[in-house]
């Protein structure tokens, strides 16, 4: 421990010298690698930053935020971190990883900052797998909390489904226990109402017995978007939950991380995930192969563990631009629309993805305990993803994600998912995550534990 652990000359009831990882402020060695997560798009500048490496740091790092009235953010892998940071605290989690897998009950518990790909490979010499998203290199707890829309939603759900109890610390430095028995308001609102309420430090929930699945994309050239997506639209409304799938217009730069012949490449994809029977499986995927000139197939039964295969996400960090909407059905004029913004008629396009998820299937199923989840009742999701380079990139970008989100406004619902929401904007845009009642609520159950909203980074919102 260091003598920089004492930052404040007055004497306080809570010391930051309690803590025992790393603890550092701007200019000190290792400070920018803490603050730095995947996403680069976002300049986080702390006052002080914590290196937890356990509960006890945490709950130090909390009751010496709430005796100096510092605002706090959390920070596991960094792939949500799209938000500017000045001043403050910033408690990072990497070093907590621990998971323990109990294959008997079929149950994971994780520390704060395990990623998914250690949950995966601990569950998977059992036979396990978890509901996680496109990419294994994201954090479990952040997912979670956002309510986790999986690779495997439409056969099983959301992941928060799968939560059987939290710990977390609430920002005065309590710890608590929570499950829907002992404090239900917390179980709700970790469950889909994000980082509001207290930061996770422990996380159990129940794993599946699926070891393989079929998994994988088909890739035309982007010229053929058009009878790809016709074709996927008709399609996702005749398939059985155990189809999961999505639809991408992808405009990949020609990088060495690319593998060809995708690299540098203008291409259209339907990206497929299925748990039930293979040769079942590859009959119903018939219709997507017939419909455009197949460059790229990829589809193959797989262990669970390489998930990753199938949308084949960044492995590097990069700085990232993510934006997203809830849409309803797919009309014919919705799909023009669409090519109108992002098809192969628009040159220079500067999103790397435009994805539309099919949604349905258990994702609307009601919760069997109630949460903050407002996405239950859509059908499709829509997404962008812009890398941000140099300033004059990075603006196209902007205006180009902006004109198709607001194109798109007639075929949605208003609202988005927070985790892939993008950079949280004033209240009525990050109002935007949650119907108007789950809003409420969530003000409300933050105005209880994070009254003087110490937790006010990131998509956040204010004590009711």
């Amino acid at each position: 421990m260091t003598a920089t652990h004492h930052l404040h000359p007055t004497p306080n009831l809570f010391a930051l010298s309690d803590v025992h990882g790393p603890v550092l402020r701007p200019g000190q060695d290792g400070y920018a690698d803490e603050v730095t997560g995947f996403n680069l798009a976002a300049l986080r500048t702390p006052d002080v930053v914590v290196g937890a490496t356990g509960t006890d740091d945490i709950v130090a790092a909390l009751r010496w935020a709430s005796a100096t009235d510092t605002p706090v953010a959390v920070q596991a892998t960094g792939h949500g971190a799209n938000f500017p940071m000045a001043g403050g605290l910033l408690i990072t989690t990497t070093r907590m990883t621990d998971v323990h897998v109990d294959p008997t009950t079929r149950m994971a518990t994780v520390a704060a900052g395990a990623k998914w790909r250690h949950v995966l490979d601990a569950a998977a010499p059992h036979g396990l797998a978890a509901l996680t998203g496109t990419s294994t290199d994201a954090g479990v707890v952040g997912y979670t909390l956002g309510g986790g829309l999986p690779v495997l939603g439409r056969a099983h759900g959301y992941a928060a489904d799968l939560v059987r109890s939290f710990q977390v610390v609430t920002p005065e430095g309590t710890l608590h226990e929570v499950t829907p028995d002992t404090e239900p308001d917390l179980f709700w609102a970790l469950r889909g109402g994000k980082g509001n309420v207290g930061v996770v430090t422990e996380l159990t929930f129940g794993l599946l017995p699926l070891p393989r699945i079929l998994g994988g994309g088909i890739y035309a050239p982007g010229e053929h978007a058009e009878a790809l997506l016709r074709t996927w639209v008709d399609w996702t409304r005749t398939v059985p939950n155990e189809m999961c799938t999505a639809f991408s217009l992808l405009r990949l730069p020609p990088i060495p991380q690319i593998p060809e012949p995708l690299r540098g490449g203008f291409w259209a994809r339907v990206a497929i995930a299925w748990t039930g029977d293979t040769e079942e499986g590859e009959r119903l995927m018939a219709p997507i192969r017939a419909a455009a000139p197949v460059a790229v197939d990829t589809v193959e039964e797989m262990d669970y563990a390489a998930v990753d295969r199938i949308y084949m996400e960044p492995q590097d960090p990069l700085p990232a631009r993510e934006s997203c909407a809830l849409l309803g059905d797919l009309t014919p004029d919705a799909i023009r629309t669409l090519l109108d913004q992002a098809g192969p008629s628009v040159e220079d396009y500067p999103l790397l993805l435009v994805e539309i998820r099919h949604l349905g299937g258990a994702l609307s199923r009601p919760a069997a305990v109630e949460d903050a989840i407002c996405a239950r009742d859509c059908d499709y999701f829509l997404e962008t993803v812009a890398i941000l380079a140099a300033p004059p990139a990075a603006e196209a970008a902007e205006q180009a994600t902006t004109a198709l989100q607001e194109a798109m406004a007639p075929y949605g619902t208003g609202r988005t998912m927070v985790n892939i929401h993008g950079t949280p904007g004033d209240e009525e845009d990050r109002a935007r995550a949650w119907t108007p009642e789950v809003y409420t609520h969530l003000r409300q159950t933050k105005s209880k534990y994070d009254p003087s909203n110490l937790l006010r980074y990131g998509h956040t919102v204010t004590p009711a």
